[in-house]
């Protein structure tokens, strides 16, 4: 699977949003991770379509956007409409029922879909919708703030998630979030996981970064 980094700017300076876009584009990352919270699935707010409007004018990368939202199925319209090219949404915040419904939706306006789970869920329970996704965005910290600690317990869901994913001819990235930097980046890249969200070890550097080296440090790894 092709590695990818996708920088969040959950961790940029937003009074500097475009040198931080343009920074993005500079080190050759290909995707733009936006996580939309709503302070009800999540214990924080974030920012909603008008950013995401603002990013789509400026960029041409893939906007990566994380749902960290309740009923989202009501909302994908909405951000379809403001340029998002992944949608995410939690496993967690909506029924069976609306979970299909939500996935053939994001399908129908011919976006990727992406479903997420929590650190405390099986990833057993979402291997019933693998075969209608294209990533799994597996948290490796509690959904809600940036800055935390990588949770090392993560790893073995990895894993396995990735050997289902393998065993069932599955083409499907899998995606990580939560304190992944130029070391912990390389244990998912190990354990399967090939798309990598950066939020203060990409934007709290003051150096250039390159795309190309932090996606080394995981491939050689394995």
């Amino acid at each position: 699977m092709e590695k990818i980094l996708s920088p969040s700017i959950l961790a940029c300076d937003f009074l500097n949003l475009g040198k931080e876009i343009k920074k993005v584009e500079l080190s050759g990352a290909k995707y733009i991770h936006i996580d939309v919270m709503d302070g009800v699935f999540v214990p924080n707010i974030s920012f909603g379509m008008p950013i995401i409007s603002s990013v789509r004018k400026i960029t041409n990368l893939v906007l990566d956007v994380h749902l960290m939202i309740t009923d989202p199925y009501r909302y994908i319209d909405e951000f379809v409409k403001c340029g998002a090219d992944i949608i995410t949404f939690h496993y967690e915040s909506e029924t069976h029922e609306n979970i299909k419904k939500t996935i053939e939706l994001i399908k129908k306006h011919n976006k990727k879909v992406g479903i997420s789970v929590k650190p405390g869920t099986d990833i057993e329970e979402i291997y019933k919708y693998l075969y209608d996704v294209d990533m799994v965005l597996v948290m490796t910290v509690e959904p809600g703030f940036g800055g935390q600690s990588f949770n090392y317990d993560m790893i073995d869901k990895i894993e396995k998630l990735r050997k289902y994913i393998t065993s069932h001819n599955l083409n499907i990235d899998i995606e990580v979030d939560g304190g992944i930097n130029d070391k912990t980046i390389q244990l998912v890249s190990k354990a399967g996981a090939n798309v990598f969200v950066l939020g203060t070890a990409f934007f709290g550097s003051k150096e250039n970064i390159s795309a190309e080296d932090i996606l080394k440090k995981a491939i050689n790894n394995e």
